[in-house]
């Protein structure tokens, strides 16, 4: 079983906050909930809370940017895009400011249901112009993440995980640039987020099971690097599946097909995630397993793949982490 690792994001933002006097931490009244409570109380000279008004705070959140300031607004992933859309676009996106949004419980990883789980933020991002796009998927990355949100000339939005988070990778991240997790050359496994420790579950049943797959994780959404991925989809013998903590439409499973179709790849591909459908209210795993975005969901998706039944059980993939609700490492079960 991997390390733990409790609040990650609450340490890393505040070293690299001290670090960089202008940065300011903007709350939208979630502060507890977004692991920034203690750098409230501790560093106020570098703090604004902006209440429940999204829109005001990405429109104020350009106007420091204007100002020279590095704004990084926290809140969960749901509230950085739906409600404030047009002030979003139109105060960050088009002038380039340099706003970092922390976008809190991505995907289904709160058991909040649909007001409060971002299932579609991948899709509206990227077809905004101008914006950087940066995923967690483990302890690691979430250290990581403020320092290379910082490191971008323009606006990023980062899916961040918080409470407790598991270590599975020993280096940060590195914009632009994907984790070769396993390198086999029978099938190719794509996988961003929470989804990557489903497809390293995996991984050892599917040897055992004579496939070699090679699985690559994506940290960095957008912009994209076309070229080292045509290089990965060409080194396998057969198809490619994308497992994502999002809906199958615009997330890495559209950019896989985009890809493939516009370079004429004729390879199998198969998307999973949610289809199609808003998730409902429970815990993660139970989620995972219900919409079909967990280990054992993989492994029927790369049966269909190649056309083959390959007999892996529940029982045969790496023991299952199940996260309590409620803990001490989350301010809330939201």
């Amino acid at each position: 079983m991997a390390e733990m690792v409790s609040r990650p994001y609450e340490a890393a933002f505040e070293k690299h906050a001290l670090a960089n006097p202008d940065v300011l931490c903007l709350s939208a009244d979630l502060t507890s909930s977004c692991e920034i409570d203690k750098f409230r109380d501790n560093h106020p000279d570098q703090f604004l809370s902006l209440g429940m008004a999204e829109q005001n705070m990405m429109s104020f959140a350009g106007g420091l940017g204007l100002a020279g300031y590095r704004p990084f607004i926290h809140t969960f992933g749901v509230f950085c895009y739906r409600r404030p859309y047009d002030q979003l676009m139109a105060s960050i996106a088009y002038p380039r400011r340099k706003v970092r949004i922390m976008g809190f419980l991505p995907g289904i990883t709160t058991p909040g249901g649909m007001t409060h789980q971002a299932i579609e933020d991948i899709s509206v991002m990227r077809s905004m112009p101008n914006m950087t796009i940066l995923e967690t998927g483990d302890a690691t990355e979430v250290e990581s993440i403020c320092a290379a949100a910082d490191s971008i000339d323009g606006p990023v939005y980062c899916r961040v995980l918080r409470g407790q988070v598991p270590r599975l990778f020993d280096t940060p991240i590195v914009v632009g640039q994907m984790r070769e997790v396993s390198m086999g050359d029978d099938i190719l496994i794509v996988t961003a987020g929470i989804t990557t420790e489903e497809a390293m579950r995996a991984t050892k049943a599917l040897k055992g099971a004579g496939v070699l797959v090679r699985h690559l994780h994506l940290n960095t959404i957008k912009p994209f690097d076309k070229v080292t991925m045509l290089d990965h989809i060409h080194s396998v013998k057969g198809g490619v599946i994308t497992l994502e903590n999002h809906v199958t439409e615009g997330g890495i499973g559209s950019l896989m097909a985009e890809i493939m179709a516009d370079n004429g790849v004729g390879k199998k591909l198969k998307r999973l995630g949610l289809n199609d459908t808003y998730a409902h209210g429970g815990s993660r795993a139970y989620l995972m397993r219900y919409y079909g975005l967990d280990a054992l969901a993989l492994t029927q998706g790369i049966e269909d793949l190649m056309g083959e039944k390959l007999g892996i059980t529940e029982q045969d993939l790496a023991q299952v982490r199940v996260d309590a609700v409620h803990s001490l490492a989350k301010a809330e079960g939201l």
